[in-house]
């Protein structure tokens, strides 16, 4: 597995679809998610340290899991399938016992950015759906941006 970073959300055009963009924490790939926009609002306000007034779904998740004293330990990014990724959450209770519960991956990415949960990735999802940038300054950052905003789901499929 490999450990991986939210790098943050984008909007692909001309859809509109969000995209939750993962690096590999000690490499060059990155791995774009398309989420539903209640999840990338989600995952956004998090990153943002944003606290909304009422909790939002995933923050109400949040407060269950820590009120029955269960800890997220970690997400699993396990699999994509017929364009579809899936992912695992990786629950812990108080007396140590460890759960593997299914999950969305934009679900399990918001619940992660929330508790600084650590997430990681099968090696052959990059393999699949990876894209290799080197750090080579702003005109690749630009140039994948670029990339960003030409990209469908579909050419994941």
């Amino acid at each position: 597995m490999i450990p991986v970073e939210v790098v943050g959300v984008r909007i692909e055009m001309p859809s509109n679809q969000p995209i939750v963009l993962l690096k590999e924490i000690s490499g060059s790939r990155y791995l774009p998610i398309w989420v539903g926009t209640a999840e990338a609002t989600a995952i956004a306000f998090s990153q943002q340290g944003m606290v909304p007034q009422r909790p939002l779904t995933h923050d109400l998740l949040v407060n269950i899991l820590e009120n029955q004293k269960i800890k997220l330990r970690s997400v699993h990014l396990t699999e994509l399938r017929d364009g579809v990724f899936y992912s695992d959450l990786i629950l812990v209770n108080e007396s140590g016992g460890e759960e593997k519960i299914s999950s969305r991956p934009s679900d399990a990415l918001a619940l992660a950015v929330r508790v600084d949960a650590p997430i990681l990735a099968r090696t052959e999802l990059f393999d699949e759906a990876g894209i290799s940038i080197p750090e080579q300054g702003e005109d690749e950052i630009e140039k994948f941006k670029e990339f960003l905003d030409e990209i469908s789901p579909e050419d994941f499929a």
